[in-house]
């Protein structure tokens, strides 16, 4: 094995955010940019350099998979799984992140651009007082920094670093795999279930310390398309149906309290996330959330009927919905096998971690990874503010996430 690359796990983490790897939700290749591809090929590369003996690159969409073979021939270990994503979001540049590392943050605003006067306020991000005395890094404020999910990479890759250095200690298969386009919704689209190897998996994707997530929304995406007709507005009455403001009215009349900005927790939702277009055509794109079933299939049916009123009052084929569900709560997968989740919670109690046991307010691969046969609940990394310009991550958090990915791999060897 080659001599550790990185001094740190820092080190390693200011590495692979310092590469642009922002995907592209309108691109229909997959990796759906070069910079993912370089990045999983930097991975390939290091994972052969630290001798781990089974690594493989899918040829043509390039996800890495790798397993450090089971040390126990004596015994039969289940196959633990560790998975992250290389892509960062689409919602601001990740390219050329200006990282720095605040030590022993004080638990104040930080002045992340005085020029641009750019501030992480603690008034808007509480939650962030917690962090007081911990060493931290944050971005420059004109980019993301990348912890999403550059963290999970930097913490499987550590831990896959120590087992590679320490082959005394007993271990079954450790599995891991990374991926590409979490963030379009494609992450895997090409996953390889099979050739990936593992029983159990867990996504190394989400943010506080502790965070063990085996709990997720249902989602269904919506594209909206407005069919107007456009006519001069000085000659415009009895003649014009203006696509944008008809659109405006379908929104209207969806319920107004149940948008992401005024629920939490387990209440789901209706988000317009993107409108365009004109007085001929006008086009939105919406998502549907909701952790409960049923809520969640009445939430469907509350926004076709919505638009249903419009046809009526406008004439058939004024707006055209194409509505589409893209994945669902993982629970319903994840109770058969209730060792999952408990030899988590047992390796965070070993570490004198608390476990934080939420409902993620959005998905994972291990969402749609868990209904095509593979359960796989999801694991906190220390970052948060996650695809925006205050995003950080804890130094320490993610050394401690480090330490919990061995120590899961341990509890699997001990069963």
């Amino acid at each position: 094995m080659q001599e550790r690359q990185y001094a740190s796990a820092t080190e390693r983490f200011l590495k692979y955010v310092s590469m642009d790897t922002q995907s592209d939700p309108h691109s229909e290749n997959y990796p759906s940019t070069e910079g993912q591809k370089e990045l999983l090929n930097l991975l390939r590369d290091e994972l052969i350099g630290l001798g781990v003996s089974d690594v493989r690159q899918d040829k043509k969409y390039s996800c890495v998979y790798a397993t450090i073979p089971s040390n126990m021939p004596e015994k039969t270990v289940t196959s633990v799984g560790f998975i992250a994503h290389t892509d960062t979001s689409d919602a601001i540049s990740g390219k050329d992140v200006r990282a720095r590392i605040i030590e022993k943050f004080d638990g104040n605003d930080i002045v992340l651009n005085e020029e641009k006067n750019i501030v992480t306020k603690m008034s808007y991000f509480p939650e962030m007082k917690r962090l007081k005395g911990k060493n931290i890094i944050v971005t420059d404020g004109t980019t993301l920094l990348g912890a999403d999910d550059k963290s999970g990479v930097t913490a499987i890759m550590e831990m896959a670093e120590y087992f590679c250095r320490h082959p005394e200690e007993k271990h079954g298969n450790i599995c891991i795999a990374f991926t590409a386009d979490e963030e379009t919704g494609r992450g895997t689209d090409y996953f390889d279930i099979q050739g990936f190897g593992a029983h159990f998996a867990y996504t190394v994707d989400g943010d506080m310390l502790g965070d063990l997530a085996g709990e997720n929304f249902n989602a269904a995406n919506a594209v909206v398309t407005a069919n107007g007709c456009s006519v001069h507005p000085g000659d415009a009455y009895g003649k014009m149906k203006n696509a944008s403001g008809i659109l405006q009215e379908f929104d209207s009349l969806l319920p107004q309290k149940e948008r992401p900005e005024h629920t939490r927790n387990r209440e789901g939702f209706y988000h317009l996330c993107e409108i365009k277009g004109s007085v001929e055509k006008a086009v939105a794109e919406y998502i549907i959330r909701d952790h409960d079933d049923d809520i969640f299939e009445n939430r469907k049916k509350v926004f076709m009927a919505a638009a249903d009123e419009i046809n009526k009052k406008y004439g058939e084929g004024t707006l055209v919905v194409n509505l589409e569900d893209s994945y669902y709560n993982m629970k319903r997968r994840l109770d058969p096998h209730p060792e999952v989740m408990d030899n988590a919670r047992r390796a965070m109690s070993k570490l004198g971690i608390e476990a934080i046991e939420k409902p993620i307010r959005g998905g994972t691969d291990g969402a749609r990874l868990s209904f095509l046969g593979l359960p796989c609940p999801n694991l906190g990394t220390g970052g948060g503010n996650f695809h925006g310009r205050h995003e950080f991550l804890c130094v320490d958090e993610m050394e401690q996430t480090i330490e919990l990915l061995k120590q899961i791999v341990r509890e699997y060897a001990s069963e």
